[in-house]
């Protein structure tokens, strides 16, 4: 065969296989679309543990596992036993793990009207709105001798473990919360049993009804007017 038959022969063969590469392309994304379509895993169908199930993977055949041992989650290492337990030792304590302020007072009592007060009232006398629409156990009143002079960890066990029909509020209400709902309990005590002789100098019984700035209205609450002090004048 000639140069130029040679030459012939090879463009003819370029030309065709420049015709079959689109042809080719399309059938290589064809198969592979296929095989790809063969090995869909929904999520439903992924190889996971189910709880508690058996597993042969672990030598005590247990599918969950333990913490490791020597080792706290974050947040969870609690190394002031007494402000997340209450007691000392077996016992409950009876001091509070901070000092208490006013803001202390107003955090426990808003604390307290939410989750306390729809069973123990705001009054604390255990005649909230839930047993009043039939509960079938009251709670008792806060104001009883047995609970005046209860520790305030005992307060602050009950919150957290639960006693007889009240459930434990761990999840609801956060330790430093619960404490501060124990300081506004005692205060709430204080409050119901106080005499003439545990009233400051000074302060009138029953104490002056607030001024408003602001009455406020459904959706804002009202703003209560600074008190004015009036300064006594000396002798002229």
């Amino acid at each position: 065969m000639s140069d130029v038959g040679a030459s012939v022969l090879a463009r003819a063969a370029c030309a065709q296989a420049w015709t079959l590469a689109p042809t080719l392309n399309l059938a290589t994304l064809l198969v592979a679309t296929l095989l790809l379509s063969g090995c869909r895993q929904d999520m439903q169908d992924q190889p996971r543990f189910k709880p508690l199930a058996e597993s042969d993977f672990y030598a005590d055949l247990r599918s969950a596992r333990p913490p490791v041992e020597g080792t706290m989650a974050r947040g969870q290492l609690h190394e002031d036993t007494y402000f997340y337990t209450g007691k000392i030792g077996n016992n409950p304590g009876d001091y509070m793990p901070f000092p208490v302020s006013d803001d202390i007072l107003a955090r426990g009592r808003e604390r307290f009207d939410i989750y306390c007060a729809p069973c123990h009232s705001r009054l604390g006398d255990g005649n909230g709105v839930v047993p009043s629409r039939g509960f079938p156990r009251k709670p008792p009143s806060f104001h009883a001798e047995r609970l005046r002079k209860a520790p305030l960890g005992y307060f602050f066990d009950v919150m957290t473990n639960g006693f007889g029909a009240m459930p434990d509020y761990t999840s609801q209400v956060a330790p430093r919360d619960r404490w501060c709902i124990v300081a506004y309990i005692r205060a709430l005590q204080l409050s119901q049993g106080a005499t003439a002789n545990d009233v400051p100098a000074g302060q009138k019984v029953p104490s002056e009804p607030p001024t408003f700035e602001e009455p406020g209205s459904g959706a804002t609450l009202p703003v209560i007017a600074p008190k004015i002090e009036s300064k006594e004048e000396g002798p002229k």
